[in-house]
């Protein structure tokens, strides 16, 4: 079996995030909009873990099979993380757990098919029937997966300079999932966006929406510091890579 490159990653959902928060938020006419901003940007830039959750439904993305348009990962600072994504276009569903170096991920059938060429995606979902797939951040069909959990890289992308300047403006106090948030209203790259912080302090990112263009999709957070699930999957319930490439090799 050709050893594709997986790559699934939340690069994407860093850079909107960047575009958001990046440098040069000003407030239109209250102050207090550019410190919540600074201070949720801080407060995102300094969480050890948080979960989070993405829904796209742009344009681009409903019509790729190999681009997520749901992601809910609890992810932190070591490189740990546990969730699953869903792709577009049909292209599947995968779970996905890492803890340190080791991987482990579990595509459904559609997924398969649509991430490995020709008839070995079938061939793959047979052989392991319903069981992960367990190897190293070292192994070429577990790298770009597995780069998906990285909430440093994430954070970096974040901290990255935008040349985008925005004007936002506060709305009325709201509520996110039971939480009293602020809306902060602007535009990022000629898209509506809105950023959800938290009322009280510790002032947090909460939800992030950009519409506009053929784009149109949402990032919520929570969790910030609640440690990811450390639980793996049992070695009779897992395949290693190596043993799925002799089986393919020999099938």
């Amino acid at each position: 079996m050709t050893r594709r490159v997986l790559t699934v990653t939340a690069a994407g959902a860093a850079l909107v995030v960047s575009s958001l928060l990046g440098p040069g938020a000003a407030a239109a006419d209250d102050p207090s909009a550019r410190d919540l901003v600074d201070q949720a940007k801080k407060n995102l830039l300094d969480a050890e873990s948080v979960r989070l959750r993405l829904t796209d439904h742009s344009t681009d993305t409903r019509t790729s099979r190999t681009q997520p348009v749901s992601m809910d990962l609890a992810l932190d600072q070591d490189g740990n993380c546990a969730g699953t994504l869903r792709m577009g276009a049909g292209g599947g569903r995968v779970e996905i757990v890492k803890r340190g170096a080791e991987v482990w991920m579990k595509p459904d059938t559609a997924f398969w098919k649509a991430q490995v060429p020709g008839g070995q995606g079938d061939a793959v979902a047979e052989l392991l029937k319903d069981r992960y797939l367990h190897g190293s951040t070292h192994d070429a069909m577990l790298r770009g997966m597995a780069e998906t959990c990285d909430l440093t890289s994430f954070q970096k992308e974040i901290t990255a300079d935008s040349s985008d300047a925005r004007r936002l403006t506060k709305g009325a106090p709201t509520k996110v999932d039971g939480t009293e948030v602020i809306p902060l209203k602007g535009t990022a790259e000629g898209k509506r966006v809105v950023l959800y912080v938290t009322s009280d302090t510790p002032h947090r990112l909460v939800r992030a929406t950009q519409k506009g263009g053929g784009t149109d999709l949402a990032l919520s957070f929570s969790d910030y510091g609640r440690p990811v699930p450390s639980k793996t999957p049992p070695a009779g319930e897992s395949v290693d890579v190596d043993k799925l490439q002799d089986e393919l090799r020999n099938a």
